[in-house]
């Protein structure tokens, strides 16, 4: 059930989510080219050190959690925030450093161009990157996780778990769609989202983005190897199973 093409002048948010990442937002902000965007928000999610002065310090808004809530709660702000502002699309990127903001026209002409209303990066498409990956991770972002989602999608998808998307926010005024489940505050919400897209019949698409992760001494990921896999592996599973909607 893919909606109409917007207009060439929609108006797009970009919100890098940031949880104690004064060292690195700053190098986030600077990438962006500042036309390709309406505004740059940054939701601090809870952090403890300096990363909102330093987010402002380099023009972009800044909307504060007062305590840590997760991925899936950070981006709940970013929707209430494009959503009280009459935000077209909204682009979600890590507050880490690791996407490149100057690829955020690929993914926006899929949306202009194409009528698309969710387009995934993917780091393992023709023309994107993932740089020196350690193998699990690789194993588990470029196999274990896209096979099963496409799997119970029944749909051919080459990086599931990329956080670097962009959607219509008029998507989300589908009742079918529910982000404001409790079991969606961590990684959650994100595959949740695009399963939901492709499920209910939205135009989904994927196009290749780059994603390297910053030096281990800066901080690689704050994902926990059990607990954070997990939280992605079952939106899928209980989605796929019916057990969840």
């Amino acid at each position: 059930m893919s909606s109409q093409a917007l207009p060439q002048n929609l108006r797009v948010l970009a919100v890098p989510i940031a949880f104690n990442e004064e060292q690195k937002i700053g190098s986030v902000l600077s990438r962006f080219n500042r036309g390709d965007v309406t505004e740059i928000m940054v939701v601090d999610d809870g952090s403890t050190d300096r990363t909102p002065e330093v987010a402002r310090s380099h023009g972009a808004t800044v909307v504060s959690r007062d305590r840590r809530g997760g991925a899936g709660a950070a981006i709940r702000t970013a929707i209430e925030y494009a959503q009280k502002h009459k935000f077209d699309v909204l682009i979600i990127l890590a507050g880490n450093d690791k996407d490149r903001p100057d690829e955020i026209p690929r993914l926006l002409r899929a949306i202009r161009d194409e009528g698309c209303d969710f387009v995934q990066g993917s780091r393992y498409l023709p023309g994107g990157d993932y740089g020196n990956m350690p193998l699990y991770r690789r194993l588990a972002t470029q196999f274990v996780h896209p096979w099963s989602f496409s799997v119970l999608t029944r749909r051919r998808i080459t990086d599931s778990t990329n956080g670097f998307r962009a959607f219509r926010l008029s998507m989300l005024d589908d009742p079918r769609i529910d982000l404001n489940q409790d079991w969606l505050n961590q990684y959650e919400l994100e595959p949740y989202l695009f399963f939901k897209a492709i499920e209910l019949g939205y135009k989904v698409k994927e196009v290749p983005v780059t994603k390297i992760y910053p030096a281990k001494e800066l901080g690689y990921t704050k994902m926990k190897p059990i607990t954070g896999w997990w939280s992605i592996l079952r939106p899928i599973l209980l989605l796929g199973l019916r057990i969840k909607k």
